[in-house]
């Protein structure tokens, strides 16, 4: 075991040590048949433990793992974002605070990006900037109280950056279990960082999808990731084999009482060089006959179709919201009224 290693397994906390053993142990027994003599997982190239970089990038550069995160998030937050303290058409003082402060903060901006963020990975930060601090130490204290406290700032951030520093350990305590510190990277600009410690007052944890721990979620793409993988392969290979394809190959033939001499060699090497990258269309060769390679491109339709219909079936995105194609008589009651009844589940979650 590395140096590196050790003191981080010394600084975790016993409920983290236990959650990556257990993420480890699973992940070990994924994809074994036959008795341990078939790893799948490691023939088909897919990685077996996850963590939130995996996720991050797949999000950055592929279009479906995008549009699973960013469409029940955008469909949720649709309309405006009010807050009503009566029903009637006047504003009270308390909705008038609202609005200001949503001037000021953007809220509905914010939730976005911490939505994207908590269904990115096991959990998401909203971090709270209140006006109680007068420098970075003051954040490890909890928020002073008092009548007219202002906050004056909102920031949403990714697990990477709101990593939990310690738990609640006292067990007569309601949050036992729960995060007390945490240390946030806050990015001051592109080159830097600054670290600070933060009570748990001054922030707003969020998951998604939870099992056992109220603190850590499932990501969205885990259960799918797998699928991703596979359609880039698809996608990736079918590009590649209309790239290599779509322009045959050639074969030449010599005549039997042929020669070809050093410098006949040289020319036509020099004339397919140059037909290879386009800079001549014909060639002029004597006693070699060049026939055409067959090249066969298939249509990887079906295959994708495949693996968007699992991913559909897992994240309960219909296929055609997924892949952008609900609109006009491409779309379906059913699939409409299955996507709302998931927003509505998410809005009231």
């Amino acid at each position: 075991m590395s140096k590196q290693l050790s003191n981080k397994l010394l600084t975790m906390s016993i409920q983290d040590l236990s959650a990556l053993l257990s993420r480890t142990q699973l992940a070990a027994r994924l994809g074994y048949q036959y008795s341990g003599d078939r790893d799948i997982y490691e023939a088909l190239g897919y990685k077996k433990n996850l963590i939130y970089d995996d996720y991050a990038t797949q999000y950055e550069r592929q279009d479906i793992a995008k549009a699973i995160i960013n469409r029940p998030v955008e469909a949720t937050w649709q309309g405006d974002l009010k807050i009503e303290e009566m029903s009637d058409d006047k504003d009270t003082d308390f909705e008038k605070a609202y609005e200001a402060l949503e001037k000021d903060l953007h809220f509905k901006v914010k939730f976005i990006q911490l939505d994207k963020l908590s269904s990115l990975g096991r959990y998401g930060c909203l971090f709270l900037g209140f006006d109680d601090t007068q420098d970075k130490t003051g954040f490890a204290k909890p928020v002073a109280p008092g009548k007219g406290r202002k906050l004056l700032y909102l920031r949403p951030l990714s697990e990477n950056s709101a990593t939990i520093d310690s738990y609640v350990t006292d067990a007569k305590d309601p949050r036992y279990g729960l995060p007390l510190y945490y240390s946030l990277q806050l990015k001051k600009s592109d080159v830097g960082q600054d670290a600070i410690k933060v009570h748990y007052s001054r922030v707003i944890h969020v998951t998604g999808e939870t099992m056992e721990s109220e603190v850590e979620g499932i990501p969205a793409l885990k259960a799918v990731f797998n699928r991703l993988k596979d359609l880039e392969k698809l996608v990736g290979g079918s590009a590649e084999m209309f790239w290599r394809n779509a322009r045959p190959g050639y074969q030449g033939e010599v005549d039997k009482d042929y020669r070809i001499t050093t410098e006949t060699q040289e020319q036509l090497e020099d004339q397919m060089d140059e037909f290879e990258h386009n800079l001549r269309r014909f060639l002029i060769m004597k006693g070699i006959k060049f026939t055409e390679l067959g090249a066969k491109v298939s249509d990887p339709d079906k295959h994708v179709d495949v693996q968007i219909q699992m991913i559909s079936a897992v994240t309960g995105i219909p296929k055609r919201i997924l892949t952008g194609s609900e609109r006009g008589e491409l779309s379906s009651t059913e699939d409409k009224s299955m996507w709302l009844d998931m927003i509505s589940s998410r809005r009231h979650c």
